[in-house]
Parts: C-alpha cells; structure tokens; sequence
C-alpha cells in the first residue's frame, strides 16, 4: 500500500499529522503521548501498512537524528555538576549497577539457552543498559513534572547513556575479535584494545561536542537578538551530530556533550542551546516517535524466541530492583527509591542505534539476524509498556503539574547543608554567604553581601524562635532571590527569643526589585517552618540536603510554598 512517488515533504507531513492525532487520542485515553505515536507508526510502517517506500523514509533520516540530536542536548542539560553536588552518591551508586550488575545477570541467563554463543550473551546484555532518553524528555515535558525525582531521572538517563554507550563498544569490541579469530586463528585478540576502544569513544565525543558548546558560548556572549540565537544554536547541534558522524563516532554522545557544556558552562543562560527550539519541541517529539514505530518490524518477533523473554523479564526486574537498591544504599528520599526504576524502563533510539552496528559489522554475520530479532522484540515491548511505567512514577512521585514557578522555587537541594555546625551566629553567616555564592553560582561581591547581613542582624535578631533564624542582606544586582539552608540536628546555641536553639538558618539575598517577595518569603517561612510542628520535626532531623529539599517542596508544603500563578489568580 505504498504512497508511490511522495516526495519527503509529504511524507514528513503525513508522518506530522499522525503522530500529533495519535498523541491527542493517547492522552484522552490516559496513555503518554509517546505510547499513541509509536503504535501509529507502527500502523503505518512495513510491519502493518507499509505506507511509505525505504527509500522515501530514508531521506526523512535528517530530521530523526537532528530530532535525537537535540534530545540528546535537552538530556545532557541536566548534568550541571554544581547542581547535582549532592547528587553524586546516588547517581554514582545507579550507575554502577547499571554497567555492571545488569549486564552481568542478564548474561548469565541468557548463556545457559541453547544455541547461545558468550558473544550473542554480552552483546544482548549490553543494549539492555540503555534507558530511551527521547521518551523520558517527552514524557516528563508532556506531563509537566518537575522536582527531585526529575532531576535524578535525567542525570541518571545521562549517565546511564554514557554507560550503555562505553559497556556497548566494549562487547561489540570483544565479541567482533572473538569471532574473527575463530574464523581465522591468526587474527589474535587483544584485551588491550576493548578497554581503549569505549575510553577513545569518550575522548573523541567529549571533544567534539565540548569545543563545539564552547564556540557556541563564545560566539553567543554579546549576541541577545532571538533569531541569531536560535540560529546559532542550530549551527552548533547540526554541527556536533555531523562532525561526529563524519568521523565515525557516536553523534549521540556528542550532543551529549554539547549539553553538559552549555548546562556547566553558561549556568544563567536559559537562551541557547535546546531551550531555543521549545515551541517545535511536540513536532520534534510527535515526527521522531511515529517514525520511531515506522522503522519497528515485527518479521522479526516470532524468531525472537526464549532470548527475547528472558532479556525483557531480566532487565524489568534488575531495572526496577537495581535502581531502588541503589537509591537506598545512597539513602534517597523514599518515592525516588521506590519509583525511579520504573521510569528508566524505556528503551528505543540508542538501543537501535547500537543494532545497526552489530548488522554493519560482517565479522558477526553468524550471530547477528538472532541479536536483531532478540534485540528489536525486547526494543519494541519496552517502547510500547515503558512510557506508561514512566508516567505512572511521575504520578507516584509526586511531581506531575510542578513546573509551575513557586514562591520559594529558589532553593533546591544543592542549596542545603544538612551538616551545619558552627560556634556563632556570625561563623554561620559567613558559612551561608559561601554557600549561597557557590551554589547558585553568582559573581557578586562576598563581604558587601557578608556586610549587609550583619548589619541587619546589629538591628534586631532573625532568631524568631522554634528553631528557626532568617538572616538576610541585600544584592544591587539582579532581578532574583536567592537563597540557602543549613540545618543543625544538634542545634545551634545562639541568643533566640525562647531558649530553643536554632535548627535551621535560612539566609536569603534580596536585589532592591524583589522586595515584596522577600516579605512574601518571610511572612511564608515563619508560618511554615516557624510555626508547624510537623515541618519542624522533619526538617530539623532530615538526614541529607534530598530529603530537606523534598519536604518544602512536598504537597504539604503547598500552603506556604505556593504556586505564583494560583495566588495571582485567587487574588
């Protein structure tokens, strides 16, 4: 039923209309967006109607990999290391299961099926690392969530891309060698070269997208006209994927990179890099899914078999169980435990990218039409339950609907200290003023702020009692509050109006412009902390900055950390 003669453009539109009706229909029917545009598109594709010719989809190939390109930047943003300072430890934590204990087990239960080579083994376990960073980008912007658990999940889908990539060219390395040697013994095997060929990946991909983002950055510095912007960063994503292509590497690494340079690199620049394209984002996401599920070919299901099954029912379980043990090694606050896992279960775009290496590489001819039929029937189950599962933790975490600007959205865990112990009332200033400058990353002058605190606390005391002191000070610059928290399980003795000793030390920095809001902080931070018991006895014990941060962002939270939008509306 092909569309004999259509040219790209009226392919591209077909494949637009599809997948914006089809997400429509998905979100009236309670599904993600994702799930309706890739069951479209396999509709469309050689699996059902066969609408379009290869040929005809091939030349749509530009716009799927600029799309994943773009992605892979909008997924890279999230690794800003000043924000995931404390971070790390549960990251750090996943991530090692993830490159080593989920390819290990779902080797060893894939090695003892008959017929199986170590080869076909590790190149499975391998693809079943990877998390689909598309789905997870549409999901989270299509619902609207925002909070601890969302920055986790994009740092870790990061991360784990990372990972999959470098553990991939591992076994892809190790298992091509094997094979050529058994076909020619002469060939040898070199361990030497599978630990370089994922470092030298590394090192190319970080290099090209990280001097590619720093251009962009320096080309950018004086420019504030949008459409140069825009223009600009366009340049930069087309460049990265094209050069990274060009040279054999991992495009997809690449603009990783690029990513984490912009995120690191221009911290208070919210203009460049993805964040230009966000009115195209639904087109992007509604064209990349359909086209997604265009390329799925279920000829390949029924030869899938038993590996099939055991590598989908393996990487649920290690997925799900992996990530909630490691979340609670890293002692994370309980509902990203309990549902980070099943938000990584997608798994589409960089598992069929790591496929096509596999069928481009003859030295695994014997091995290859099983890995395809293993590795696309695992890819398909996965794209189509793993957007629900990711929407379904969204909800369970409580984050959905939250991207709405709230009025103590300013401070976040990287902008808490759980371990504050100081002598005096002036030490800790001091230790506040570091952290707040640090934190948020500011050029401003550090004894001007230090000065202007002290000299509101020479006029009266911010100890307002219950455990609870407000030191703040004024900054010239700028049109944003600042702030930071450190919290004392002790107590800190300093002079307070009831005896209590102080538990949690907010300092807040004021330009001239947001005074009104300072009152509104104030009068809010007072009511809450000051004044809830409840609050106080669960920030006064928090046991990291994760869960501090979680509990004056939680629902509770919401009579004093409200949205701005619902109180302009009720007032």
């Amino acid at each position: 039923m092909h569309l004999t003669g259509a040219s790209p453009l009226l392919a591209l539109a077909v494949v637009l209309v599809a997948g914006v009706l089809s997400g429509a229909l998905a979100r009236r029917l309670r599904l993600p967006a994702v799930t309706g545009q890739i069951v479209i598109g396999i509709l469309l594709g050689h699996s059902v109607l066969d609408i379009f010719t290869r040929e005809t989809m091939q030349e749509l190939t530009p716009i799927t990999h600029f799309a994943l390109g773009l992605i892979a930047v909008t997924i890279g943003d999230h690794l800003n290391f000043r924000r995931l300072r404390n971070a790390f430890k549960r990251l750090s934590i996943l991530l090692l299961f993830e490159i080593t204990l989920l390819p290990c087990l779902v080797t060893l239960s894939l090695v003892f099926v008959p017929g199986t080579t170590w080869e076909l083994s590790v190149l499975l376990a391998a693809l079943c690392i990877s998390t689909a960073p598309a789905t997870i980008v549409a999901i989270v912007r299509e619902t609207r969530s925002k909070g601890l658990f969302v920055k986790t999940l994009m740092a870790a889908v990061a991360l784990n891309n990372i990972g999959c990539i470098c553990i991939f060219a591992m076994a892809h390395h190790a298992a091509g060698a094997s094979m050529a040697a058994r076909m020619d013994p002469e060939a040898g095997y070199s361990l030497a070269m599978t630990l370089v060929a994922p470092l030298r990946l590394l090192i190319v991909s970080a290099a090209i997208g990280g001097a590619t983002g720093w251009l962009l950055i320096f080309t950018t510095k004086h420019v504030v006209r949008p459409d140069r912007l825009a223009t600009f960063s366009l340049i930069a994503i087309l460049l990265t994927a094209g050069l990274a292509d060009y040279v054999g590497f991992s495009s997809l690494l690449a603009c990783l990179f690029l990513g984490v340079t912009l995120a690191n690199g221009t911290p208070d620049r919210g203009e460049v890099g993805h964040v230009v394209f966000a009115d195209f984002e639904y087109a992007f996401f509604a064209v990349f899914f359909t086209m997604a599920g265009m390329e799925l070919d279920f000829h390949y299901v029924v030869s899938g078999g038993l590996l099939a099954i055991l590598m989908f029912g393996t990487r649920l379980v290690l997925k799900v169980g992996g990530a909630r043990i490691a979340m609670t090694l890293a002692k994370a606050p309980v509902r990203v435990a309990q549902n980070l896992g099943l938000a990584l279960v997608p798994q589409a775009g960089l598992a069929v990218g790591l496929m096509l290496l596999v069928e481009e590489d003859h030295r695994l001819d014997p091995i290859r039409q099983i890995f395809l039929a293993a590795g696309l029937t695992v890819v398909i189950a996965n794209e189509i339950l793993g957007p629900i599962l990711t929407r379904m933790a969204l909800h369970r975490a409580g984050e959905v609907g939250k991207d709405r600007p709230r009025l103590i959205d300013f401070i976040h865990e990287e902008n808490i200290i759980t371990d504050f112990d100081v002598e005096t009332k002036e030490e800790g200033i001091e230790k506040l003023v570091d952290l707040l400058i640090s934190s948020h990353h500011l050029s401003i002058d550090r004894e001007k702020l230090k000065k202007s605190v002290l000299d509101r606390e020479e006029q009266a005391s911010t100890c307002i009692g219950e455990g609870l002191a407000i030191p703040h000070g004024i900054i010239e610059e700028g049109e944003k509050m600042y702030g930071v928290i450190g919290i004392s399980h002790r107590g800190l003795r300093f002079d307070t109006p009831d005896g209590v000793p102080v538990h949690c030390m907010v300092l807040l920095a004021t330009p001239e412009a947001q005074r009104a809001q300072h009152l509104e902080v104030l009068a809010a931070l007072a009511r809450s902390i000051g004044s809830d018991r409840n609050i106080q006895r669960q920030l006064y014990h928090a046991e990291s900055p994760a869960h501090a941060s979680e509990i004056i962002h939680a629902e509770e939270f919401e009579d004093y950390n409200y949205f701005l939008e619902d109180e302009r509306q009720g007032s």
